[in-house]
């Protein structure tokens, strides 16, 4: 199932997508499978798998140490993709990769591209990758017909928000917060209003789902109750790893316990 499809489907069934990471290698290669299976147990519409860097702008503390931990473990891009591979033969699920450019350039964009579909990945997520240098990748992308999900700020302005758009597909990534990833106490208190700013230009042409900083049930709710078509929660996981790397059975239930749960916050109250 594609993501725009996985959109169209919750709409009907009055939900939100809740779209859950992991990053790919964390602990093993061979262990990831089996905690995208946890997630997808626990009511995941849509996964996304972070490919390891090692220098990670846009993420914080918890998924710098996963991307240590991966790297560690031998995980490279290839691996990856045999990740998403795997998943894909047992689940229909959207999956998407989160990766940086360095990555992409040194396989070959068209190359990379072309393995990316050969493996079952559906969308693309790549933070340091402005749309002005992204015009072939984009076209490259959409012949394979893989979603380019492009990313906005609560600066992001009115001119340059219509640019992105232009370039974006599956869903546009709003980044809730100025900063890094990481779990949060509370939700910043103009993120509603930045969800609904955004929304009026989305509305109609391209879902809307809202990461950094959603870690719990009721973050999740609050970005759905404003608007937002899907939720992003990405250390909340990461973390959940961590703290059950010694116990990987634990582990599997943990994340899919703690996904039931945020996935309860997408459900849309209907009104009277």
């Amino acid at each position: 199932m594609s993501i725009e499809d996985t959109f169209r489907n919750l709409e009907k069934r009055r939900e939100g997508a809740l779209i859950a990471y992991i990053t790919g290698g964390d602990p093993t290669p061979k262990y990831t499978p089996r905690l995208a299976e946890a997630l997808i147990k626990g009511g995941a519409d849509i996964i996304e798998i972070g490919v390891p860097f090692s220098d990670p702008i846009a993420d914080g503390p918890t998924i710098q140490a996963a991307d240590c931990r991966a790297l560690s473990a031998g995980t490279t891009p290839s691996a990856i993709l045999d990740i998403v591979n795997e998943t894909k033969k047992k689940y229909d699920i959207p999956i998407a990769l989160m990766t940086y450019y360095n990555i992409i350039y040194r396989m070959g964009v068209k190359k990379f591209l072309e393995e990316a579909k050969g493996h079952g990945v559906d969308g693309l997520i790549i933070p340091d990758l402005p749309i002005e240098e992204a015009i072939d990748y984009h076209d490259m992308a959409m012949r394979q017909g893989i979603s380019t999900i492009f990313l906005a700020t609560p600066l992001t302005s009115k001119k340059r928000l219509n640019a992105i758009l232009g370039f974006s597909s599956g869903f546009l990534y709003l980044v809730s917060v100025l900063g890094i990833t990481g779990t949060r106490e509370s939700l910043a208190k103009d993120t509603a209003h930045t969800i609904k700013r955004l929304h009026n230009y989305t509305m109609n042409t391209i879902p809307l789902a809202v990461g950094f900083g959603i870690s719990k049930p009721e973050h999740v709710k609050s970005v759905i109750a404003s608007g937002a078509e899907g939720a992003i929660v990405g250390s909340a996981f990461v973390k959940t790893v961590e703290e059950n790397l010694g116990n990987l059975s634990k582990l599997a239930d943990s994340l899919t316990e703690l996904t039931r749960k945020l996935k309860a916050g997408t459900l849309r109250k209907d009104c009277h």
